[in-house]
Formats: C-alpha cells, structure tokens, sequence
C-alpha cells in the first residue's frame, strides 16, 4: 500500500507541474536573476548545490545569488526586540535591499525569490506588504510554514510561526473573491513533503509537544492560489535543496525539464565566509546562539587529504587569515579532491572539516567553527557527522558513522541533521560517515588539545 501511494504521489507531482508549465513563459536566452533565501538559523550556504544545477543547466553564475541574513533567527515574540535575532520587519526590509543590490547590477527588471522556511515568510511579506509584487516574477516556497508549525489559540501568538498569530493571518489573509491566500501577479508554487516535514504535522512531537495536536497538516506548506507540488519522503530541507526540488523549481520557472546531474569542474575556485556564534562572534561571552556575521582574525588552513584515510598529502596548499569580510579564500584547487579545512579562532576550538570532493567552483563555502562544551572535554576527541542540506532519517536512509549505523542522537523520524559522537580512544585513527551513498573519511584530533572532528555532507 506505501508504494502504490508512493507512486501516486509521484504521478500527481508530475500533473501539477506538467499543468503549471504548459501556462509559463520561457525566458530564451536571458535568464533572470534568481535570489535565494535560506531559512531559520540556517545560512546562505545552504544554496550551493542548488547553484550548482542552475549553472549545470545554463544559468550564468552571476545571475544566482544567495543572501545570508546577518541574524538568520526569529525573534521569540515577533512585537519585542531581542538581542541577536531578527524580526519579520527587519528579514522582510533585508530581501527588499538584496534584491534591489540584483536588479541594480544586473539591469533587471524583475527577479525569481526561491526561499526555504522561513525565507518563505520573508518573501511573501515582500511581495505582499513591501512592494515586491512589481519587481518578483515567480516565487517558490520550499517547506514554508504557511499556517505555521503550530496553530492553537492563545499560544505563543506573538511568534512569526503561530499560524493564529497575527503575523501569518494577515498574509493568509484571502486576496479575492476566490479566497487565494497568495497576492500581486507574481506566479506562487510551494513545494512540500506527503507527510515528512517536521514543521507541518499534526502532532507535536517535533516542537516538544508530544502528543499534542498543533492544529496543522500535512499541507500546512500549501497556499490557495499557488501550484502545490507534493513531493513523497522529502523533509523539511529537502523541500529545497533537494534535487527533486530544484527540478520542480526549474521546471516551473522554465516551463522546461533540467538536465539531470551536475556538469563536474576539473578545476574549482572556493570561497566563502568564516562565521561564529553569539551577538558577537569575536566574543565568547556573547552567546552560543547561530549568526552570519564575519569571524575576523581567523586563520584557515586547507590541505589534500586521501579521500579513503583522511590522511594529509602534503604540507597546506592555502593558508589565509580573515580580514573584516571573514572571507577565507579564493582558493583555486581541483574538484576531484577531498580537502581538510582547518579553522582556528580565539574562543572556539580548532575545528577540523572534512569534505568530500567539492565538483564545482563556489563563493558560498561558508563555514563556522565549533565551541567544546563540558561533555565534549571529557571525551579524548569529538566528532561531529553534519547534513546541512536535509536531516537523517533512520527510517528512509541507508547511513552510519564510525561503524555504527545507529547515529548517535538521531532518533525516529527526519527530525535532526547533526550526530555527535564522543571517543575514548586517545589514538588517532581514520572516521568515516556515509549516507545514501556519499562518504566522507576524516581524522580524529584530540579534545585535550581543544581541537574537534567535523564530517560535512554535501547532499
């Protein structure tokens, strides 16, 4: 019954689409400049995979540009200030000023908003309250909490997330006589899972509320007006970074199919922004909290590594330290090889990452090293196993770490995107994390030494 539904699924994907196509314009030759904007606490880095398939398939670079919110966190309550965090207002007046930046250094005149999550909100609330509407041809919504993540009265309605609060209700609000929930001409589609999106269930197990109705769907993602792609399986990430998604976002943006897969880059050119924590990042006292701002003073190290032991090949083959940008790069280096990053900052430990082999050239390589807390000095090294881009899944994935395929602090469902595994062997020794088929191979560091292991996943 599961696969017949699954197929059925896939079958209505396929109808919507094939439907919303047939009534888009194609844009020939001159593609429009498409903005992405990544979700709560998350950063613009999330996009470069995505990048990747819009070049692959004839995007010019320059036209694709990821904004990455300073502090990326909503506010508990939308109304009251708090420090490190943004309110809809200030992410909404952020998009607007991007946006504006592209139009001026493209020369176009209109753009394509595709957000994630909260970055959802942000572009709706640009388009309906902020003058938007004549400048955003096509906006797609992945994973949205259009009717929030909870929609019970008199809680919590302050927060941007509550779909009583007045935030969400005012968008919500009908725009016609037909009750569409989505404004101006700009054309809408919201991609969302069948039932695997952990901000769109009807209980609350996931917002610590177990057991609890939340008053949302399945379909919480899905707005009255739009072209609503249901996609089987995906989670709450993947209803963007996703290949799946970013073929339905193509398709509905072109009217055309994609060419499947990445065209891969002999030589690769990587950049990106060194980030911490807190209201200040240079400041170890100022929280632990996620931000985008530039980590300055930090010292960058790359090395080739043998993608099967993680060893290092050689002396690094790019050293640099942070100005006030907190730019690490450019660093011209090839795609067929695994690197080792290496971050030093004053307050964080000495992060090792390991990648696998990156196939094409990116400015977005942001990265953020990571603070030791007290279970973590405990243990004689510590490793960190990340998918940015979707969260595991021990009831969808095939995964494992260190030979496990239990992943510590992975439970049930598609709700986390990090494992944390902390040894007590003192010898260090090759780790390796796979999932679905991906594999990275990195080095264990010791913790007494305040350094700490991270294998990133780029699925």
């Amino acid at each position: 019954m599961h696969l017949l539904r699954r197929h059925f699924g896939l079958i209505a994907v396929s109808s919507l689409l094939l439907s919303a196509c047939s009534t888009l314009q194609t844009f020939g030759s001159e593609r429009p400049p498409v903005v992405f904007v990544h979700g709560n606490g998350d950063t613009a880095a999330l996009w470069q995979s995505t990048i990747w398939r819009f070049e692959s398939n004839g995007w010019p670079t320059d036209r694709l540009q990821a904004i990455d919110v300073p502090y990326p966190l909503a506010r508990d309550a939308d109304n009251k200030a708090q420090a490190g965090r943004s309110s809809s207002q200030e992410h909404m007046a952020f998009l607007r000023d991007e946006v504006q930046a592209v139009l001026r250094r493209t020369g176009a005149s209109q753009v394509v908003l595709v957000g994630n999550s909260r970055g959802g909100n942000a572009i709706r609330n640009f388009i309906c309250n902020g003058g938007g509407a004549a400048v955003v041809s096509h906006a797609v919504l992945g994973g949205t909490p259009n009717h929030g993540v909870q929609a019970i009265p008199g809680v919590n309605e302050a927060n941007e997330f509550s779909g009583t609060g007045p935030f969400l209700k005012q968008l919500n609000a009908p725009k016609n006589a037909q009750g569409d929930e989505v404004c101006g001409p700009t054309r809408w589609m919201t991609i969302r899972s069948d039932n695997n999106d952990k901000f769109a269930q009807p209980d609350g197990l996931w917002l610590g509320m177990k057991g609890k109705p939340t008053m949302v769907g399945f379909d919480g993602p899905e707005l009255k007006g739009a072209t609503n792609v249901v996609i089987p399986k995906i989670d709450h990430r993947e209803t963007s970074y996703s290949q799946v998604a970013f073929e339905a976002t193509y398709r509905f943006i072109t009217g055309q199919a994609p060419r499947a897969g990445l065209v891969h880059q002999t030589e690769v050119v990587l950049n990106g922004k060194l980030v911490g924590l807190g209201l200040d990042p240079m400041d170890a006292g100022s929280g632990n909290f996620v931000n985008n701002l530039p980590l300055r003073g930090a010292r960058m190290a790359i090395f080739a590594t043998d993608a099967a032991t993680g060893q290092r090949q050689g002396p690094a083959v790019h050293v640099q330290t942070t100005g006030a940008d907190g730019q690490w790069g450019p660093f011209r280096g090839r795609g067929d090889t695994a690197y080792e990053f290496e971050i030093q900052a004053t307050g964080y430990a000495t992060t090792h990452i390991y990648r696998s082999p990156l196939p094409r050239s990116s400015p977005w390589l942001n990265m953020r090293p990571e603070r030791a807390n007290d279970a973590d000095r405990a243990a004689q090294a510590v490793l960190s196993f990340n998918r940015p881009r979707g969260y595991f899944d021990p009831g969808r994935d095939t995964m494992s770490l260190d030979g496990q395929s239990s992943l510590p602090g992975v439970p049930p469902g598609a709700g986390v995107a990090s494992s944390r595994l902390r040894l007590n062997d003192s010898t260090q020794r090759s780790v390796v994390g796979s999932f679905n088929g991906e594999k990275i191979v990195g080095l264990t560091w010791p913790m007494a030494q305040g350094h700490t292991t991270v294998l990133e996943l780029t699925d």
